[in-house]
């Protein structure tokens, strides 16, 4: 069984998709179709930059799904392989649920693009900027993540957002929280704490604002069947029924990426491949959590002809 998994915010960088432009009139027309929904050139910003403009979450969003749906209908159009053929479930990394959820054709490409600037937009505009942080902690399990959290809080927000990888764990909130946290790492047994460079403590209680906000998106436009199954960052289960989703998707935005869950809970159902469309990030933690499994990165044309080969 193959799994086909969708970054997450961080993989973004300027010339992202231009090669893959260059090559194909397929990833052409994603990238103009992605313009065309946001009113805006997203294509020149992932193309030219700036780093800070493309940096930005509400165009790193809609630009990371973009250049990943463009990998994607390259290997459909070109490739001659049908996603429903060649893969049994997909999952995404935070915002790379919702591309997980355009490739198995829950959202249209223009919908996903205006779902997803909406939601950087919204969990931009949900804390002040300077209030919030987040920090990676390298070398730290679950366990010891919320104990540290637990400890850090002080009255103030202060939780675990993404369980990654048996040793990266991060947690958000307010930036007092997460800066004590990184100085009590030592005295919880965790080897170091890392402040990330986000706009905004993502995946914690005080983004609520913005869960509403894509709680009213998502009632106008609600996700449809699906093609594959889907594993849900909120649960590390597969979810089919596009209600269940949409309820999900929203829980999502204060909730706990499960993704070290999500991809155990992926090879239990029987996944020997994950295949990481559009970046790299994912691939290395899938190496941590099972260095059984078997990952491949599909970024270039060169990746796309080599693995349109290997299973065609």
């Amino acid at each position: 069984m193959r799994a086909f998994v969708f970054p997450g915010q961080g993989s973004q960088k300027v010339g992202m998709g231009v090669d893959l432009s260059a090559a194909s009139s397929a990833a052409r027309e994603v990238f103009q179709e992605v313009d065309d929904a946001l009113g805006a050139k997203l294509s020149a910003i992932m193309a030219e930059g700036p780093d800070d403009q493309l940096t930005l979450t509400e165009n790193a969003q809609p630009a990371i799904m973009a250049n990943a749906i463009a990998v994607l209908r390259v290997l459909e159009k070109e490739g001659g392989l049908a996603i429903t053929e060649v893969a049994n479930c997909v999952a995404g990394h935070s915002l790379g649920e919702y591309t997980a959820l355009c490739a198995a054709g829950a959202f249209t490409l223009a919908d996903t693009a205006r779902l997803l600037r909406l939601r950087g937009k919204a969990m931009q505009a949900a804390v002040p900027v300077g209030e919030g942080a987040m920090c990676a902690l390298l070398g730290a399990d679950l366990d010891k993540a919320q104990a540290l959290a637990q400890a850090a809080a002080e009255g103030q927000v202060c939780q675990v957002a993404n369980d990654n990888d048996p040793g990266q764990v991060v947690l958000s909130g307010h930036r007092e929280a997460v800066e004590r946290a990184v100085a009590l790492v030592k005295e919880h047994g965790i080897k170091r704490g890392v402040l990330l460079p986000v706009s905004a403590p993502f995946h914690c209680s005080l983004m609520q604002p913005a869960a509403d906000a894509m709680s009213e998106a998502l009632e106008k436009t609600p996700p449809h069947t699906f093609r594959l199954p889907l594993y849900a960052n909120v649960t590390a289960a597969a979810v089919t029924d596009p209600a269940e989703e949409q309820r999900l998707l929203v829980e999502q935005v204060c909730g706990r990426v499960r993704w070290r869950e999500s991809v155990l809970a992926m090879r239990a159902a029987g996944v020997e491949e994950f295949v990481e469309l559009g970046g790299k990030v994912l691939g290395p933690m899938i190496g941590r959590i099972d260095p059984q499994a078997k990952v491949t990165s599909v970024i270039t044309m060169a990746d796309i002809e080599a693995f349109a080969k290997e299973i065609g």
